[in-house]
Parts: C-alpha cells; sequence; structure tokens
C-alpha cells in the first residue's frame, strides 16, 4: 500500500441499471479488477415502492415482484458483460432497494466505485449523470466515471494532475498504480495560472523562476514513484495554462484522466473542485476522482438496504 493508502483493496463495485452506459462501464470495471487481481461486485439500486401507497397488499406484492425481475434481468446482463472481457473473473452482485447514489457508496465504502456517465433506467430512481457526480464528490474512495473514449492501445497513457496538495498525492499514488497494473506510461501534468496578472505585471516577473517553482513541485510529487514502480514509464508535462484545457488536451487518447477531489487554492491550484466537476463532464477518457486520504464517509445518510436474494422466494415467477 502506498503512504496515502490509495492502493485498491477488496472489490471493485461498479454500478448498473440495465442501460448500455452502464454495461460500459461494467466491462471497463471487469478488466479493471482483472488487472488488479481483485473480485468484481455488481450493484443495481432500484426504487422499490412504499407499501402505504398501495391500496392492497397483494397489489404491492405484484408490483415488488414485477420491479426484481427486471431488475435481476438487468443484472444478469451485466454479470454476462463482465464474463465476456474478464473470463474467470470472480464477480458478485447485488440488488439493493435504495436511491443510487447512497447504496453504490456504501457498496464501496473506501474502495474503488466505477459508474457510468449516465444511465436510463426505469426501475424508480434513474442512473443518471447526477449520480456519478454525487459519487464522485461525496465518495470516501477513487470513483471512475467511463465517459468518452475507452482505448484499446495498450500504450495509451495514464494522465494524472498534480498541483502539490495532499490531494493531488493521493491521485498521483492512485495514478500510477494503475499505470502499474495496465503495463502502460502515466503523464503526469502540471499547470500554474494566476488570473491577477495582468499585462502591466507580466513584464515585471521572472518567469523563469517561477517556471523552475513550479517543476520543483512536480518533481516533489513524483519522487519516489520510479523506484517503487520501477516498470512505469513516467513522463512529465509543465505548462502555463488553465488546467482544465491542459488535461483535457492531454486525455485525449489517454487510457484513464485522474484528479483529486480539490487542490491547493483559487489561484493556482490545478485540482480545484471545479476543474474535476469539469473533468467528470468534459473529459475525453474515462476519469478517476481521487479524494484526501483519511477523508469523511459520504453525508448522503444510509440506504434502505433491503437486498434481493432476501426475497427471493417472491420475486420467482410462477410457470
Amino acid at each position: 500500500m502506498t503512504s496515502n493508502g490509495t492502493s485498491v483493496l477488496g472489490p471493485v463495485v461498479v454500478g448498473t441499471d440495465g442501460s448500455a452506459t452502464a454495461r460500459r462501464a461494467v466491462r471497463w470495471a471487469a478488466r479493471e479488477a482483472l488487472a488488479r487481481g481483485r473480485e468484481l461486485r455488481i450493484v443495481l439500486a432500484y426504487g422499490g415502492v412504499d407499501p402505504t401507497l398501495m391500496s392492497e397488499a397483494s397489489l404491492w406484492r405484484r408490483y415488488q415482484q414485477g420491479i426484481l425481475v427486471r431488475a435481476r434481468h438487468d443484472v444478469d446482463e451485466a454479470l454476462r458483460a463482465a464474463e465476456e472481457v474478464a473470463p474467470g473473473l470472480v464477480v458478485t452482485d447485488r440488488l439493493v432497494d435504495g436511491p443510487a447514489a447512497p447504496v453504490l457508496l456504501e457498496e464501496a465504502g473506501r474502495g474503488l466505485l466505477v459508474v457510468g456517465e449516465r444511465g436510463e433506467a426505469d426501475l424508480g430512481e434513474p442512473f443518471a449523470g447526477s449520480v456519478a457526480a454525487s459519487c464522485a464528490a461525496h465518495s470516501a474512495g477513487p470513483v471512475v466515471v467511463v465517459r468518452g473514449d475507452v482505448t484499446a492501445d495498450d500504450a495509451a497513457p495514464v494522465v494524472v494532475g498534480v498541483d502539490g496538495s495532499p490531494t493531488s498525492a493521493a491521485a498521483v499514488d492512485f495514478a500510477v498504480e494503475a499505470a502499474d497494473a495496465a503495463g502502460c506510461p502515466l503523464v503526469a501534468v502540471h499547470t500554474w495560472w494566476d488570473l491577477r496578472i495582468g499585462p502591466d505585471l507580466e513584464p515585471l516577473l521572472d518567469w523563469g523562476a517561477i517556471a523552475t517553482s513550479e517543476r520543483r513541485i512536480l518533481a516533489e510529487q513524483l519522487a519516489g514513484h520510479s523506484a517503487a514502480h520501477p516498470d512505469v514509464a513516467i513522463s512529465s508535462v509543465v505548462e502555463r495554462t488553465h488546467p482544465s484545457a491542459a488535461l483535457e488536451h492531454h486525455a485525449r487518447g489517454a487510457r484513464l484522466l485522474v484528479v483529486g477531489t480539490r487542490g491547493r487554492g483559487p489561484v493556482a491550484g490545478l485540482l480545484l473542485g471545479s476543474v474535476s466537476r469539469r473533468m467528470v463532464h468534459r473529459s475525453p477518457c474515462p476519469v478517476a476522482v481521487v479524494p484526501p486520504p483519511g477523508g469523511p464517509r459520504h453525508p448522503l445518510g444510509v440506504a434502505t438496504r433491503q437486498a434481493a436474494d432476501a426475497l427471493e422466494s417472491t420475486c420467482t415467477p410462477s410457470s
């Protein structure tokens, strides 16, 4: 485990809802679990019906049975998608009655959670872009939003944003481990940008000294990773530009973009909350959002935990 505790332990958890984007996320998660030597857990959160809203108990039972039958079908499709890309991978599944984001966050804990960029479920609450954004914002562990182009090129790199903050250090740890597991190179991107500097001040500044200082920040956060992961080829990029523009540019054709949840400040920081949010919606490839180490668990509340296996007898259609 790395010093910041970002190693992926336990199963890789992926959310599904029966949509094409969710199956895409399942396939990505299955490959990642296989590369990391982890099990895969497929989770579907369905919106059950409050029995007090039904006039008759028998009507509620029939409606609930229909929801569970459809949910089971969608999970079985996800299981087949995982098997197609990762034969032999150990895969488990969970059907949970509750809202999608809290259920997924509870299931993943501090482990790796994978979600699609949006969904189209009809099992109550849609597994939509808002769910992916909520998970990325509130998870105690890393969250990968599978969006953009998913490349099969073995040479495609993992790209990580670096700004010198503790959150950035956790993002670097995760990115190096991801590159090592995939057997691909790592590109570390550091930008610096200060909107307070106008054209009148620019000629008075020692831009060479500033650039040297910024390169030092990047070198400090990469220190030790080459020795710990000798098989990972690490290259660095230092640019004076807006972080979002740099990350979008360098992530084109990448295997994965990794950012922290927030950065070191409103002026010079790379991994600001606004940048991370933008990457969740605009990244040209799958994006991982990594929280700071030791952060609190999500504040969304504990979802209702009603596993479908406890109701297996009620959801089995009569012949």
